[in-house]
C-alpha cells in the first residue's frame, strides 16, 4: 500500500506539483518579476518537497510502528500502559 492510496484525489501528487506549478508560473505571468516569482516558489517549493518526498517517506518508516501497535490484543498489559 503507498500513502497515496489514502489520500484524496486533491492530495495526490499531479495534483500538488500542478497547484505549485501553477502558482509559480502565475506570478511570474501576473507580475513578470523575478524577484516576487522567487518568494512566491520558496515556500510553494518547500511545501512540494514535504509532501512529495518528505511525508511518503516518513509515512513509510512510520508503518511497522504503527502496524506493531494494532497487532497488541485490547486486553494485554501493553494496552492498558497505552492508555
Amino acid at each position: 500500500m503507498s500513502v497515496w492510496d489514502y489520500k484524496p484525489w486533491w492530495c495526490k501528487p499531479w495534483s500538488i506539483l500542478l497547484t505549485g506549478l501553477v502558482i509559480i508560473g502565475g506570478s511570474w505571468l501576473l507580475l513578470h518579476r523575478i524577484w516576487v516569482t522567487g518568494l512566491v516558489a520558496v515556500p510553494i517549493l518547500a511545501w512540494m518537497g514535504f509532501f512529495l518526498l518528505l511525508y511518503p517517506r516518513l509515512m513509510r518508516d512510520a508503518e511497522p510502528d504503527a502496524m506493531e501497535i494494532s497487532s497488541i490484543p485490547t486486553d494485554s498489559p501493553q494496552t492498558r500502559r497505552i492508555k
